[in-house]
């Protein structure tokens, strides 16, 4: 340690017995290892998450068609992938996927793929940043508001500003690096807002060394706006290109071919392949070749405001890895990397926080396997995993740099608050003497979710589980979201075990006072599926077949309401509402006079996919769990099953026609079940079972 004068050494006492923090100068004067620069912010620390939860499979997605044809012996007669890599498409928080990764049983997987060679990453880095997405219904276009937990996770956790977004990037950044394989690269997208702050952070993570570039995209045309404004018109974005290791990593050079007509000075063809992509990339329409700006009319648009296109993850993809290498986007969104990647023979890992976003990039992925498939190219299964037990983080505002008996204090009472919130909006009163439940109300018990994750299999389990115990008969469970695939397998068992349980949405609008007080908040049930299966005997030399028609689809959300759109708009304004299952435009004409006009004029406006397994009960969903005694990683089945898409229908923005009857699926004699998985125009995914005998 290095010398300290007296005075020194009296001021650090000082400061330690008042329990307060040491100035900065004393980090320098006391450690050798010190950094000649350091990014320093409220609540720093070196705490990384260390955490390992099994992935489960929620969905499996072989063939695109149940009719489609075996492809290069990969898939069997049936349509599953019989063995190679499966891409993966997972739900859920980054940190706790991306410490499963680093730390868990799939990593082996990732490393007999030759390690992840490319990670990209466009994190949402705007304080104000929004979530909504725009839903089309008929000739309408309505604004979804954004996923609760995501409005949770972003704003309230790591949207606050400069230093809640550098807490929660800097420790995914280090769970990245030591996910990348040695030769790997990695690409992060921003903006104006954090650049300076995002170079950084990536120099104290993957050294300074390893800085390879600062990309900058200029991002779009002039507009009138843009013209009006009183000072330099911003128009660009910038990504940070670092790879793990300054001496070994992929790189393809790539160019932009010359012209036809082009000739150098001299008048002389040029050789070459062309122009050396430069650092600077443009969108220009005076440069087509040299464009990577989607546009307003381009079919690979998906509503998602922050979407970027395809051809400009088509540039660091073919750069930075080779075909067969593993890539990845932890902050996937709308799907671009993935579809990018699985157009250029790259396998790949997706991963985002918002359901919505696992939905869109599911329906963009199949569409990518049809058009590959009409193409005669060759395309991988995916599946879609998401964490089996949740690690309970609170997102509820807990002060980090308290000590950790006041931090668990603090958590307490945050949680008794925000349960003592959703009763009071349920007009339920509290009850103790129970571990799951919080509430009763008309003579059912009241079990409340967690406010920052979904509702999962094991919470309903330990729900059953005390049900048995005191002999309870009637539940109402509430949560913001319901894990992927919980429905209707908890419910059966729920049923066979004598227990009523009834799942509900927690609205928004819980946490808006005045909706409280007036009882206008909804809390809507989870959407019920009517279907027809159609079982067609087999003639001589010809199997049975069955089909399934969807004959109808309930739903009961609400999100704002029509008096109060009615009370708060403007003459010759409108807006669209969601009431109790239907959604209506409200508008108010110049005189102040309000109409009405009903937009979801049928069931099927509700439902944005819809897919078929036949044959449900084929596939058990296994995870891998580490023993506690041995450390080995050992296979246990969850008790449940993987649905299998073999077949499904779904609106795009350019096709929105939905067929209603599946195709007829040959089937062999006997007894089976079939699942239906319905998802609506919110992302909210629900499934039926039927027994049919063949």
């Amino acid at each position: 340690m290095p010398r300290l004068t007296e005075q020194e050494r009296q001021e650090i006492l000082r400061f330690i017995e008042a329990d307060k923090p040491l100035p900065d100068k004393y980090r320098f004067l006391l450690f050798e290892d010190k950094r000649e620069v350091e990014l320093v912010w409220n609540g720093k620390t070196n705490d990384v998450c260390s955490i390992v939860l099994p992935f489960q499979t929620i969905e499996q997605v072989d063939e695109p068609r149940a009719e489609s044809n075996q492809q290069l012996d990969l898939f069997d007669a049936r349509g599953r992938q019989l063995k190679g890599w499966t891409n993966k498409l997972i739900w859920g928080d980054n940190k706790l996927v991306l410490a499963s990764l680093k730390n868990g049983p799939m990593r082996e997987e990732i490393e007999a793929q030759g390690g992840l060679k490319l990670i990209y990453i466009d994190p949402p880095f705007d304080v104000g940043a929004d979530f909504s997405m725009d839903i089309e219904i008929g000739e309408e276009t309505f604004t979804k508001d954004a996923n609760i937990l995501e409005e949770i996770a972003y704003r309230d956790t790591w949207g606050k500003g400069a230093d809640s977004f550098l807490a929660m990037i800097n420790e995914r950044l280090v769970l990245m690096r030591d996910l990348l394989a040695e030769d790997g690269s990695i690409y992060v997208h921003c903006d104006w807002r954090l650049t300076a702050h995002l170079r950084l952070a990536l120099d104290e993570v993957f050294a300074p060394d390893n800085f390879q570039r600062e990309i900058i995209w200029r991002i779009g045309w002039l507009s009138g706006y843009k013209t009006k404004a009183k000072n330099w018109i911003r128009n660009h974005d910038t990504i940070l290109f670092y790879t793990k290791d300054k001496h070994r990593f992929t790189f393809n050079k790539k160019y932009i071919p010359y012209a036809d007509d082009y000739v150098r000075r001299d008048g002389k063809k040029p050789e070459g392949s062309g122009y050396p992509i430069e650092d600077t990339w443009n969108c220009s329409n005076l440069d087509p070749l040299d464009s990577i700006q989607i546009m307003s009319f381009s079919t690979e648009k998906t509503g998602y405001a922050t979407q970027k296109n395809e051809n400009l993850l088509e540039r660091v993809i073919k750069a930075s890895s080779n075909e067969g290498d593993l890539v990845a986007d932890f902050f996937c969104g709308s799907g671009t990397t993935a579809a990018v990647a699985e157009k250029l023979g790259r396998k790949w890992i997706a991963t985002d926080l918002g359901k919505f976003a696992i939905h869109t990039t599911r329906k963009r992925m199949i569409g990518v396997q049809r058009q590959l498939k009409a193409d005669g190219k060759d395309y991988r299964a995916f599946e879609i995993l998401n964490l089996g037990k949740y690690e309970r983080q609170h997102y509820i505002g807990v002060n980090p740099n308290l000590r950790e008996a006041e931090q668990q204090k603090q958590l307490v009472e945050k949680e008794k608050t925000f349960i003592d919130l959703i009763l009071r909006a349920y007009a339920a009163e509290r009850t103790d003497g129970f571990t799951s439940f919080h509430g009763k109300k008309a003579g059912r018990l009241v079990a409340i979710g967690p406010v920052n994750l979904p509702v999962t299999r094991l919470f309903v389990e330990e729900i059953i589980f005390e049900c048995r115990k005191h002999q309870i008969t009637r539940v109402d469970v509430l949560g913001f979201e319901f894990e992927m695939g919980l429905f209707p397998t908890v419910l059966d068992e729920a049923k066979s075990k004598g227990i009523d349980l009834a799942p509900k949405f927690i609205p928004a609008e819980v946490f808006d006072k005045r909706a409280v007080a007036q009882e206008q908040v909804v809390f809507h049930d989870v959407a019920f599926i009517e279907v027809k299966p159609h079982v067609t005997a087999g003639k001589k030399g010809t199997p049975a077949t069955v089909a399934v028609e969807l004959t109808d689809f309930s739903v009961f959300y609400s999100q704002d309401s029509i008096s109060h759109a009615e009370q708060t708009l403007k003459n010759k304004s409108r807006r669209i509402v969601v009431e109790r299952g239907q959604v209506v435009k409200v508008s108010k004409d110049a005189n102040g006079s309000v109409s009405r006009e009903v937009l979801t004029k049928h069931w099927t406006d509700w439902i944005d996919y819809w897919s078929v397994d036949f044959d449900f009960e084929s596939k058990r969903e296994i995870i891998r769990v580490q023993d506690s005694d041995t450390g080995e990683w050992e296979e246990q089945w969850t008790g449940d099953y993987v649905f299998e898409n073999e077949w499904q229908s779904f609106r795009t923005k350019k096709d929105r026609a939905l067929e209603l009857t599946s195709v007829a699926h040959a089937c062999p004699p006997g007894r089976r079940k079939l699942a239906i998985k319905v998802v609506d125009i919110f992302g909210n995914d629900t499934m039926t079972i039927v027994e049919v005998t063949i």
